[in-house]
């Protein structure tokens, strides 16, 4: 099927502009408007033969700039939801205080594990201790020993850049 390019381009001139003030006017994205707009020609063009001989090809083109717009506005959210979880849980794998998280990582496994069910999700000793099966003074001895090499590699002797 040739398309008739002549009688697209008359068309695409008189009606691009007012497909993107439409769609700026419905959603106020002067950017999302453009795009779904060139995409409604694009698609026009592609489907010339048809679309050319419709009662309304303004109104086809325009249906079609809508509902491009509406899914990348839709498809935009998303993505913006998963990337606002996506932080969530960096944060939450990073832990609680950036810098001081990252010398907990450093700390054997298990003084990590007591320190973070201690600390990120905020149980007591009784309740770390039915977690990780050990006893209450198990949990209590971790957490002193965890806590004396956080505080020595804290410190200025036990950090040498900071000194």
């Amino acid at each position: 099927m040739e398309v008739n390019a002549t009688g697209f381009n008359t068309w695409y001139e008189a009606v691009h502009r007012q497909l993107v003030s439409t769609v700026v006017a419905v959603f106020g994205d002067l950017e999302l408007a453009q795009d779904a707009a060139d995409e409604a020609c694009v698609r026009a063009f592609e489907r010339w033969g048809i679309v050319g001989e419709m009662q309304s090809p303004n109104g086809w083109a325009v249906r079609v700039a809508l509902n491009v717009a509406k899914r990348k506005r839709r498809r935009h959210a998303m993505e913006q939801a998963l990337l606002q979880r996506q932080r969530q849980r960096q944060r939450i794998t990073e832990g609680p205080a950036g810098e001081l998280w990252y010398v907990v990582s450093q700390l054997p496994a298990r003084q990590r594990q007591a320190v973070a069910l201690r600390h990120v999700m905020g149980l007591t000793e009784v309740d770390i201790a039915e977690v990780m099966s050990i006893s209450r003074g198990g949990v209590s001895s971790t957490l002193r020993a965890a806590y004396a090499s956080l505080e020595y590699r804290l410190s200025d002797e036990g950090n040498p850049a900071r000194a």
